[in-house]
């Protein structure tokens, strides 16, 4: 059987402080349609952890995250959820929280 590398991806984004609980609310259910999508595009083992002062940390693993990324900008889904999502977040712009997303560079990893 082959073996299929996975990319392991972490992003940070801020969520704004008094939209913290609304935030972790949204998240305590996830459209059906989201998580299916998700899963089709290669996102596996994704978390979300957020600290208390806004700031979001996001882990996922991937066979090919700009495939990932690129699978989701087709879904209708995705958009519907990223506009829901936009005003939770701190300094994006124009931008969605999914076009936000800066990949950490990985410096140790323990197998």
């Amino acid at each position: 059987m082959a073996s299929t590398s996975m990319q392991r991806v972490c992003f940070l984004l801020k969520v704004k402080a008094d939209r913290l609980e609304a935030y972790r609310r949204a998240h305590e259910t996830v459209w059906p349609e989201m998580l299916e999508a998700l899963s089709r595009h290669g996102w596996t083992n994704y978390s979300l952890f957020l600290r208390p002062d806004g700031l979001l940390i996001g882990y996922l693993e991937t066979p090919d995250w700009e495939a990932a990324l690129a699978g989701m900008q087709d879904e209708e889904i995705n958009a519907k959820w990223q506009a829901q999502m936009k005003d939770y977040f701190e300094a994006l712009g124009a931008a969605n929280a999914d076009e936000s997303m800066q990949p950490l560079e990985e410096v140790f990893h323990l197998a």
